[in-house]
């Protein structure tokens, strides 16, 4: 039994895990972005999922200027903090209608090596009642063009300013909740592909010749 927010999931323990990872898109340490990110993530361990936070602040990051380098450190560590996952929760505050550059320059950092066939969820943090649709519109776009599947579900947090309590709770249910789905569908769908590729896996186990090459006599080396 897996509990987060009062959420019971009852797992399998058999059926294979997925890995998710919350990146935000803020060095505040206490800021709204980080605090919305772990909600979702906290939906995430609620469908069975391991999870992890990245902390942007923690890493030393160089400016990028080519994705493909190796620029070694932090980076390294950023790169594979991200490829051993199977699910990414993305968190942005909105500057001036985009996403901001602390997470921007993080991804430039990363490639299709990280990416590639991971499913992302989408976190938008605006201080006002309208914003981070932009921000969002543009972290999706993003995710197409590093062939990942960015799932249906996203949240806005508007007003960040007042949307947390002191203690770091939202004082909105209906956000919580929308913050939580984003977390449950990033972890369902990585399990659902994860599975997927072990059924890929048993088809072409199954169909394949029984003893290739049995009915040829061949002599063993010398």
């Amino acid at each position: 039994m897996n509990t987060a927010s009062g959420v019971p999931v009852t797992r399998n323990p058999n059926e294979p895990r997925v890995r998710v990872v919350g990146l935000p898109g803020s060095v505040r340490p206490h800021g709204s972005t980080r605090l919305a990110v772990l909600k979702a993530l906290e939906g995430a361990e609620a469908q069975g999922a391991i999870t992890s936070l990245i902390e942007l602040s923690q890493l030393d990051l160089p400016f990028a200027y080519d994705h493909s380098a190796d620029y070694g450190g932090d980076v390294r560590k950023l790169r594979e903090m991200v490829r051993t996952a199977d699910g990414i929760i993305l968190g942005t505050p909105e500057y001036h209608g985009g996403v901001s550059g602390v997470l921007k320059n993080a991804l430039d950092l990363m490639g299709f090596e990280e990416f590639r066939g991971k499913m992302i969820g989408l976190i938008g943090v605006a201080g006002g009642a309208m914003g981070a649709h932009d921000a969002l519109n543009t972290l999706r776009g993003v995710g197409r063009a590093l062939h990942a599947w960015v799932v249906p579900a996203q949240a806005v947090v508007p007003n960040a300013g007042r949307a947390f309590a002191a203690d770091g709770s939202l004082r909105d249910s209906a956000l919580e909740r929308r913050l939580l789905d984003v977390g449950r569908e990033v972890a369902r769908f990585a399990l659902l592909h994860k599975c997927e590729e072990h059924v890929s896996f048993l088809r072409e186990w199954e169909q394949a010749p029984e003893n290739p090459g049995g009915d040829q006599n061949v002599r063993m080396p010398t």
